[in-house]
């Protein structure tokens, strides 16, 4: 029980309280009051309603915080009107109940606040979260916010950007659930409530697709979380992180290791060539000399001149296949001039069409011999022949038909390459994946998967496109598009 000198001092210390401070009953009948403003006794308007005697009103003020903490049974805090505070007239603003020992309300006590301390809180307040809600809607990634039955009450500018969305339209029209492919939005919640992303109500760095309005997958890298009131879930926000430009500079990358691979490669093949071209020059050299020197002083039997014939025709043979050896693996910088295409076709097959693995493959040429000459670097047009007629003749275990076709396509402005096999074509699940850097299907040691990827590069390289399908019977098409200009013009496809 508190001691009277306490009461004393906790009465002194109300009535030295500079703003008005009442309790009233639930009728609104002032019990006690302190009231320095006016200079009123407690006599004069203890027993009468304090909008009596305050605001000279029949009835409760319209904004009464008593009223409303006597409705909702707790607190209240009311903000006062502009027109009020101009006429000094000021109706209660902030109030709460007084229990008893059976947790019945008896009274409420009512105060006022200092209103310019009260109004620079609210402006601060104002301000803050206006400064929050710029710094969201400016944001460079994507920010989306939305309640937790999925409707968006955030979009900033990024995200109008990436989904194609207006701001509007999506504030009122689009579900958060749209944004991601069917299933996606289920499981980005499942991992927001987990403990394995970054702790429960977090998901970092989480690399998913979304989906744009055009129906557009776009790799992004996704930092959520749940906004909790109380334990309770309200609402989640995403920043969504385009990927689309690190997934380029990374292939770029990989396109730059390949090419610095294959650049050591052909460095080495050339100096094979130049020792093997050393080597052999000489011998072929003597077998061609002597073999000459024996048909001009001997007199021979025709079936010996005949057999020194074709020694000659078969040193012929070897002189000519190391020539094209040097030719193939000449070490130049990327050297654009006007080359025959149906030439480079055929020097590539010179090298490969006797070799073991084509000796049961008919290769079959439909060269057009009024093709127009394409400005392109013949070393690396004659590496990518080769990497894809090899690929043919592998496909078809080395036995079957081995079509070439060239053509002009008067739609794209461009000399067209087709290189066709009746292999067992390309699983359509992989098709969109071969020119990938070390994509392969061979077994482990077969293959590297750098030959088709080096292929698509020189391509490019030239403004071309390259392309697979499969043909309707059985077997794989290869073709490749090179501009006779600049690049080839997007009108007819080349395929999928």
């Amino acid at each position: 029980m508190p001691t009277q000198q306490y009461q004393d001092y906790f009465l002194r210390a109300l009535e030295s309280f500079k703003n008005r401070l009442i309790i009233v009953s639930r009728n609104f009948e002032i019990i006690a009051a302190n009231d320095p403003q006016t200079g009123r006794s407690q006599k004069e308007i203890i027993g009468k309603t304090c909008y009596e005697v305050f605001y000279d009103r029949s009835e409760p003020c319209n904004n009464c915080a008593v009223k409303i903490a006597l409705g909702e049974l707790k607190p209240s805090i009311r903000p006062k009107p502009e027109a009020a505070i101009a006429n000094s007239r000021l109706p209660c603003y902030y109030a709460y109940p007084i229990f008893n020992e059976a947790k019945e309300i008896e009274a409420f006590v009512s105060m006022d606040f200092d209103l310019p301390a009260i109004g620079t809180m609210e402006e601060k307040l104002n301000r803050s979260h206006a400064l929050m809600e710029s710094l969201l809607l400016n944001a460079v990634d994507c920010v989306v916010a939305a309640d937790m039955a999925g409707e968006i009450f955030l979009f900033n500018h990024s995200a109008v950007g990436l989904f194609g969305y207006g701001k509007e339209e999506a504030l009122n029209t689009l579900n958060v659930k749209n944004i991601y492919p069917t299933g996606v939005a289920y499981d980005v919640m499942k991992k927001l409530r987990s403990n394995t992303h970054g702790g429960k109500g977090r998901l970092e760095r989480y690399l998913v697709d979304v989906v744009d309005k055009k129906g557009e997958r776009i790799p992004i890298s996704l930092n959520a979380s749940i906004v909790y009131e109380e334990d309770q879930e309200i609402a989640t926000i995403g920043f969504f992180h385009d990927r689309r430009g690190q997934i380029k500079m990374r292939k770029e990358l990989e396109n730059t290791q390949i090419q610095l691979l294959q650049a050591e490669k052909m460095a080495s093949l050339g100096k094979l060539a130049a020792g093997v071209a050393h080597q052999l020059n000489n011998p072929l050299g003597g077998i061609t000399l002597f073999a000459k020197l024996m048909m001009e002083e001997y007199d021979l039997p025709g079936n010996a001149r005949a057999d020194l014939n074709r020694i000659l025709k078969d040193a012929e043979r070897c002189r000519d296949t190391v020539k094209e050896l040097l030719e193939f693996a000449r070490q130049t910088r990327h050297l654009m001039q006007p080359n025959n295409i149906n030439t480079l076709l055929r020097r590539t097959l010179f090298l490969l069409e006797n070799q073991a693995l084509f000796q049961n493959i008919t290769v079959r040429q439909h060269l057009n011999a009024d093709l127009p000459l394409v400005s392109s670097d013949a070393q690396q047009l004659n590496h990518l022949f080769m990497n894809i007629i090899l690929n043919a003749a592998q496909a078809m275990d080395g036995k079957g038909t081995l079509t070439l076709t060239t053509a002009r396509n008067e739609d794209n402005g461009c000399v067209r390459i087709q290189i066709s096999d009746t292999g067992p074509g390309i699983p359509e699940q992989v098709i969109s994946h071969i020119f990938e850097p070390f994509f392969t299907t061979k077994e482990e040691g077969q293959g590297t998967g750098l030959g088709l990827s080096l292929a698509y590069n020189i391509v490019e390289s030239h403004g071309g496109r390259i392309s697979a399908v499969n043909n309707p019977r059985t077997g794989a098409t290869f073709t490749v598009d090179l501009p006779l200009k600049e690049t080839c013009r997007k009108g007819e496809e080349s395929g999928t």
